[in-house]
């Protein structure tokens, strides 16, 4: 289970407290990985205090070389190992105070991905990368965007990603993209929260990962919520066929 952020509203200590009581009666953080959104990051006084409490949801099981401490003393990025997957994670939420919804990674945290993607794809892992922002230009608008999506545009197209998976927008996104390992398929879904009488109803994605001989193939069904039911219903499925680089290094 990937979660792209935006737990919370504005930051106030009561929302980190019941998202902690939601998260727990959700699943445990083995099973759960977390990047935070802007929502979690409006007030810089309380973000350490905040998404802190979340750590052991973004804790990683592999150690990315020569990369220290991120954003506020939170390890970002991280990777976590799930058999043949690798699921690494980076943080794009500032602080930028309430009505504004801009995010950034920063140069360390991006020549840190750039390791983290290349490490990942030695070892012959599906690379799934988890952000909030959507990572390319054009995609929102200027004032919600990423600031540095033309710095990591590079990375994505030198080091490549089998999936990234972004939120914010709040609404549907497939996005391929070419890398020198491969395209690089980008989703982006609503709000898990949104009613029909917002216009663009909840939803989630589905994904089934499986090597077959020297590929990769990922099963995508897309879930919304269907206001006349008001059950989720499958809007669409696909299939996608990546070409696997290496033998991937894992115990079954």
């Amino acid at each position: 289970m990937a979660l792209t952020g935006d737990l919370v509203n504005i930051g106030l200590s009561v929302e980190y407290e019941n998202a902690c009581r939601w998260l727990e009666q959700f699943g445990p953080p083995s099973w759960i990985s977390i990047v935070p959104g802007n929502h979690d990051a409006y007030i810089a006084g309380t973000w350490r205090q905040g998404v802190g409490k979340w750590r052991s949801y973004f804790t990683g099981d592999m150690r990315i070389a020569d990369v220290s401490p991120g954003v506020e003393d939170l390890q970002f990025p991280f990777v976590r190992l799930r058999r043949y997957v690798a699921l690494i994670g980076v943080s794009s939420a500032i602080a930028t105070g309430v009505g504004r919804a801009w995010g950034k990674l920063g140069e360390q945290q991006i020549e840190a991905l750039r390791t983290a993607l290349a490490e990942t794809r030695r070892r012959g892992f599906y690379r799934v990368l988890l952000i909030h922002h959507p990572p390319l230009a054009g995609l929102c608008p200027p004032r919600k965007s990423l600031i540095d999506a033309p710095v990591l545009l590079p990375v994505l197209e030198s080091e490549g990603a089998e999936l990234v998976l972004f939120g914010h927008n709040h609404e549907h996104h497939h996005v391929e993209l070419a890398s020198a390992n491969g395209p690089v398929h980008l989703f982006g879904v609503p709000s898990a929260s949104l009613w029909p009488a917002a216009g663009t109803t909840a939803a989630w994605n589905l994904y089934g990962i499986r090597r077959q001989e020297r590929s990769w193939l990922t099963d995508v069904v897309i879930r919304a919520l269907d206001g006349k039911s008001g059950s989720m219903i499958t809007r669409s499925t696909m299939r996608l066929e990546h070409r696997r680089m290496m033998e991937v290094e894992y115990n079954e």
